[in-house]
């Protein structure tokens, strides 16, 4: 038809869309970097901008994010606390890597990081549905203990008698008959990751990851109550605004709301 008509075939293909000046996109990009805190790179900036019509390559994203000096945070090296032991208990890999589960609360993660403030640590623990990866469960404490994992269960709003699997790695916070005993009297079955594996709760690794390079390298606490807020607001974030690549880019609140 287009060599009948002696027309070239793209003008058949040609999609007509409202443009879009450089000024409004560069508004756009600045605007979706500043609400997302310095958090998004050119990929997810670029899935944004799909949401309100406006396709652009990354390419494209990145060139205009160097341009107006768009620097998304990044990781540093940090300490490591040596491990003061792991859990011996005979319990083994269950969950075995399998990552993406199909219910809510079908299988839970989880797992302790430290935050250093001042002159001291605190630590923090996330429990995490594998199901969109929505944080749970959340704790904040001066001591890397059974009990900042407790609370960190017992702060799950949803109801735990649903729960299937609970899966932590083999540190000794996670080894506590108290935990155990919560543990059974709601029909949740315990895993373990093969002693010194962290593939194994790869999940729970990555949401650390994204926790430290996202919120605590951006932030100073002066105290644990500073801290916790500073973190509920966070993962308020975390699971009603942020994006996941794994999840299609999209939030988990709106994942579970698919179930």
């Amino acid at each position: 038809m287009c060599r009948c008509l002696n027309i070239p075939r793209s003008s058949y293909y040609y999609k007509a869309v409202e443009p879009v000046s450089e000024a409004e996109i560069e508004g756009k990009v600045r605007n979706i970097f500043s609400e997302s805190k310095s958090r998004y790179g050119a990929r997810k900036i670029k899935k944004c901008l799909e949401a309100e019509g406006i396709c652009l390559s990354r390419r494209r994203i990145r060139r205009i994010m160097k341009r107006l000096n768009l620097v998304s945070v990044y990781q540093k090296a940090v300490f490591k606390p040596r491990s003061k032991g792991k859990n011996e208990a005979p319990i083994p890999n269950l969950l075995d890597r399998q990552f993406d589960q199909h219910k809510p609360l079908e299988s839970l993660v989880t797992d302790l990081t430290y935050v250093r403030m001042d002159q001291r640590w605190a630590y923090v623990c996330l429990i995490i549905d594998l199901f969109n990866r929505e944080i749970i469960g959340l704790s904040v404490g001066w001591q890397k203990t059974a009990d900042l994992v407790k609370q960190a269960i017992q702060s799950i709003p949803y109801a735990l008698t649903k729960v299937n699997l609970f899966h932590s790695d083999r540190g000794k916070e996670f080894d506590n008959q108290l935990i155990d005993e919560m543990l059974v009297a709601f029909g949740i079955t315990r895993s373990l990751s093969q002693a010194g594996c962290p593939y194994d709760n790869a999940v729970a690794e990555s949401t650390y990851r994204a926790f430290k390079i996202e919120f605590v390298y951006q932030e100073q606490f002066s105290t644990l109550e500073e801290l916790a807020i500073k973190t509920r607001d966070y993962v308020h974030w975390w699971n009603h605004h942020r994006i996941h690549g794994s999840l299609n880019y999209q939030t988990p609140i709106a994942k579970r709301g698919t179930a």
